[in-house]
């Protein structure tokens, strides 16, 4: 695989064991943590603030001689980094004519390509900087320095590493109203390091992470962190070697804290999702809201090409829909919240007197009831005025049509069963299809017939039919133009089907929908939609099977849906090429699927996805409730007659 083509690169930042004022014996630790990171293929090694000296000298960084054994440490450094790709980053004092500056050296193989000095100086509560370091703002030069010449020399200094840019901060750089990152990635870098040396207090690793989290996502960037950590003083203060890698608004990794022996972080970052999000957001860099003697000039200096990890060490999520980790429950309770805030406004606006939706004992329509019944208790609206009426026809099983019914009896709705059989045989003799036809013409006129009982059930009773095609149903284009796919206002289209089941679930097992109704079977509400979950996806327009049971089952048909969503989201999302979703997937989904079948559906996936777009470019109202979206009124908008072949 082909890693510099998709975008990947390791990177690391390291907080060793730090030996106060003992230079050498500090750049004998940096030393062994590059060789690490070399070894580990990272292309980067971020060290902690004054990581050469350490950070508590005090005012031995008044002394000359730690100034002189500082340089001569970085000349030991940068010699031993000769024959290494891997980039260094690492801190320490640098005397600029009669001033002192707190430096971040760029050193690679061999040579010291840059010195950035910290911009803003802390000067309040436990920091005193100011005591010994000068700000680095505004300075633009070249310096000779551990024996090597003509070295950049300011705080405006990016460096290239093939599709890497990188800019350096200082500590306190992060904290203030206008980092000098938010300048530097404007100016084309998507890689931050910071070099720190932050102390430890109650609470203040949350604030820190958050502070990376949030920078990393304003300048859609990659921010790789390190601060110091064993051997500080302790006189006053206790540093934990924090260390952390974030990249576009979420922690990748974070390093162990209070660790004796040091520590080092790796993460690999993806520079393709980076550039793909940048080029998705219209105001980034958004450059013309500054005055241009703000971001000033910024001098790239070229490093050449970076190594490239061989094995992609890196969580890619299987079901990117779905919510994890300790924010799940709420964020699944906020998505049923957009969509219920998004019918009771549509109720409340047109005066609708009745919901009308179609219930097939199936996800879609399931989710769908649930949260109607839940916008009409929002809303202190009668649930009797919300219409469910199942249209059991040729293919539909015992088991969907007792769970449609079973389910709106304990909602306490209005139900209705209108069976569509006959109607759709009369219309096939109508237009003339043999009765062993099974096309498309088969399985469409029975979606088509019960639309038609909808929408006209609908203005027969003053009110509005509810959808209930998904997000995946709608990129696939799995539905009938102008059946299942036409509705007045469709409360999943901004869901896909992998987070269907699980939104359906999490309201069974919250009690969000409490049964206004005791079933004469003793089967209660839960047990009902847990069975709807178990029940295999399909549309039952082919008839059951010898036993009455499903015969049509969508997955066999078109593939996984967990697939296609994880598809959608890296398609539509992340806008990786073919060749990377394929890649990522057969990383993603290592051991459940091999490369031909991820290969196979993904094929399915653009040849439908490209030739379905008409059927999106009319699709009713939905609300939208997360990241990815198909509405042609805002997330996509694509020509029907787009071809796939460039994709496929």
């Amino acid at each position: 695989m082909n890693f510099k083509d998709f975008g990947y690169l390791r990177v690391a930042a390291a907080a060793p064991k730090v030996e106060l004022g003992d230079c050498m014996g500090n750049a004998g630790h940096i030393i062994e943590y590059i060789g690490k990171a070399a070894e580990a293929e990272a292309a980067i090694a971020v060290f902690p603030e004054l990581s050469v000296t350490g950070y508590t000298c005090g005012d031995l960084f008044y002394q000359e001689k730690l100034l002189k054994s500082a340089e001569n440490a970085v000349r030991r450094i940068a010699a031993a980094t000769a024959g290494t790709k891997t980039v260094a980053v690492i801190g320490l004092p640098v005397a600029y004519g009669d001033r002192l500056l707190n430096c971040a050296a760029v050193i690679h193989n061999g040579n010291i390509a840059g010195i950035v000095p910290k911009s803003h100086i802390p000067n309040y509560a436990e920091f005193y900087e100011n005591r010994w370091f000068c700000s680095g703002s505004g300075i633009d030069d070249t310096i000779s320095f551990a024996g090597q010449k003509g070295i950049p020399f300011g705080a405006k200094k990016l460096f290239r590493l093939g599709k890497a840019v990188l800019g350096v901060e200082i500590c306190e750089d992060i904290w203030t109203a206008l980092p000098p990152s938010t300048i530097l990635c404007m100016a084309g870098a998507n890689i931050i390091v910071n070099l720190s040396a932050s102390d430890e207090l109650a609470g203040k690793h949350d604030e820190r992470m958050q502070l990376i989290s949030h920078q990393s996502g304003r300048c859609i960037s990659s921010y790789i962190y390190a601060s110091s950590g064993f051997g500080e003083s302790t006189s006053d203060l206790v540093f934990a070697g924090d260390t952390a890698i974030a990249e576009n608004g979420r922690i990748l990794a974070e390093g162990k804290r209070f660790e004796k022996d040091g520590t080092i972080t790796y993460a690999d970052i993806d520079l393709g999702l980076l550039s793909a999000m940048r080029r998705k957001t219209g105001t980034f860099p958004g450059s013309d809201t500054l005055p241009q003697d703000t971001i000033g000039k910024i001098d790239i200096i070229d490093l050449g090409e970076p190594v490239y990890p061989k094995r992609l060490s890196r969580d890619i999520p299987r079901h990117p829909f779905i919510p994890s980790g300790p924010d799940r429950d709420k964020r699944m309770e906020e998505i049923i919240r957009i969509q219920i805030a998004g019918l009771a406004t549509r109720i409340e606006r047109i005066k609708s007197k009745t919901a009308v939706i179609g219930i097939s004992g199936g996800l879609d329509s399931t989710l769908a009831l649930l949260t109607t019944v839940l916008t009409y208790d929002y809303l202190g609206k009668d649930r009797k005025e919300i219409i469910g009426i199942t249209m059991p026809g040729l293919g539909t099983s015992g088991r969907t049509r007792n769970n449609a019914s079973d389910l709106m009896e304990a909602l306490g709705i209005t139900s209705r069963e209108i069976p569509i059989s006959q109607a759709v045989r009369q219309h096939f003799s109508d237009i003339g299809l043999d009765s062993d036809y099974r096309g498309a013409a088969y399985e469409n006129a029975q979606a088509r017939e019960r639309t038609q009982i909808l929408m006209d059930t609908a203005n027969l009773t003053g009110g509005i039919v509810i959808g209930t095609g998904d997000l995946s149903e709608a990129a696939l284009g799995w539905c009938t133009y102008n059946g299942d796919h036409m509705s007045m206002y469709n409360m999943n289209g901004g869901i896909p089907k992998t987070l269907v089941i699980h939104l359906v679930k999490w309201i069974a097992d919250n009690n969000a929908c409490a049964a206004a109704a005791s079933l004469r079977d003793g089967k209660n509400i839960k047990e009902i939609i847990y069975d709807i979950i178990d029940t295999p996806i399909s549309p039952e327009l082919l008839p059951a099977d010898g036993n009455g049971e499903i015969n049509q089952k969508t997955e066999e048909l078109i593939g996984p849906y967990e697939l296609h969503d994880f598809f959608l989201y890296h398609f539509i999302r992340l806008c990786e090429t073919p060749e990377k979703i394929l890649f990522t997937a057969s990383h993603a989904f290592s051991g459940k699927y091999d490369e031909a079948a991820i290969g196979k559906w993904l094929r399915l996936f653009m040849k439908r996805f490209f030739t379905q777009q008409f059927k999106r470019n009319c699709a009713p109202d939905s609300p939208k409730v997360g990241s990815v979206a198909l509405s042609p009124r805002g997330d996509w908008r694509m020509p029907s007659d787009a071809s796939p072949d460039g994709w496929l």
